[in-house]
């Protein structure tokens, strides 16, 4: 049993693995919570695809495709943002519209690179036994930029996401703090791709923080629990694919998942069980 959880760690390519896991985990918990509370997870899946040409485009000119992707992501997010000024369009129309285009850009462009094929399969279902120090180096630099942005902005973060109109009549900068946020989702997305993948960045994203979202009702408590579900969920599906041999992202997610089912089953206030509790008293009293 010991031997299962210190032979990884004797691998240099584990060792990276493990870290980018755990700060993409954390990093996501806590912006993925933003995103929980405002009801934004579209966005979040816009984003993964948006971010593609970019990504490809960086792939194309080997260059960063760290920044790529950042780039290709506020464009989109800036478009979104602007576009959807129109009312006769509803947000969730214009992003449809824009992050299929984005994705089909990226295919195009990733169809001009010799040996494609493969790249973009790593793309699309991660790679994170191959990651690098340089990448390490990277997603530890914008992560904790990210976090830093978070703490600064949180109060304002949150006074939007509860009540727009209220935020707005204090005079609260609605637009820029989107754009933040938008763009904060971005660099997450990014810096966690190569981990679980472009198909399933959204889940490292969104499930840490509806699990969080279950098990307490504090802001704050939600912003330290969804990071500690998201760095957990990240050690133990690549803890299982080195064990089986089997896909890292998908374990990882597979993983969060399952977390997921449990606080819905037994999250203490609000689990299935603690409900139908509550219905069962309340057929007893009457």
């Amino acid at each position: 049993m010991i031997e299962f959880f210190t032979e990884p760690w004797d691998h240099v390519f584990m060792q990276r693995a493990f870290l980018v896991v755990l700060m993409s985990g954390v990093v996501c918990g806590v912006i993925g919570s933003h995103v929980a509370l405002r009801g934004m997870a579209f966005i979040g899946d816009a984003v993964a695809h948006a971010v593609f040409p970019g990504i490809a485009i960086a792939f194309v000119l080997h260059t960063s495709l760290v920044v790529g992707g950042i780039v290709a992501g506020l464009i989109t997010a800036l478009s979104v943002a602007v576009f959807s000024q129109n009312r006769r369009l509803k947000e969730d129309t214009v992003i449809g519209v824009f992050f299929a285009a984005a994705f089909g850009l990226g295919i195009v462009v990733m169809s001009t690179a010799p040996g494609y094929g493969g790249s973009l399969e790593s793309f699309l279902f991660g790679s994170v036994l191959g990651i690098g120090n340089g990448d390490v180096v990277t997603v530890a630099i914008a992560g904790a930029v990210l976090l830093l942005i978070t703490g600064a902005l949180h109060k304002e973060f949150v006074t939007v996401g509860l009540d727009r109109e209220t935020a707005r009549s204090v005079g609260l900068p609605i637009f820029w703090l989107d754009m933040a946020l938008y763009a904060m989702v971005t660099i997450a997305i990014v810096i966690s791709i190569q981990a679980v993948g472009n198909i399933l960045v959204l889940a490292l994203l969104i499930t840490p923080a509806a699990c969080a979202r279950l098990l307490t009702d504090r802001i704050g408590r939600m912003m330290l629990i969804a990071p500690l579900i998201g760095a957990f969920s990240g050690l133990v599906g690549l803890y299982l694919s080195y064990a089986f041999n089997l896909a890292a992202g998908g374990l990882i997610v597979l993983t969060a998942t399952v977390v997921f089912i449990a606080c819905w089953v037994f999250a203490p206030r609000h689990g299935l069980l603690k409900f139908a509790q509550v219905r069962k008293e309340s057929h007893a009293h009457n």
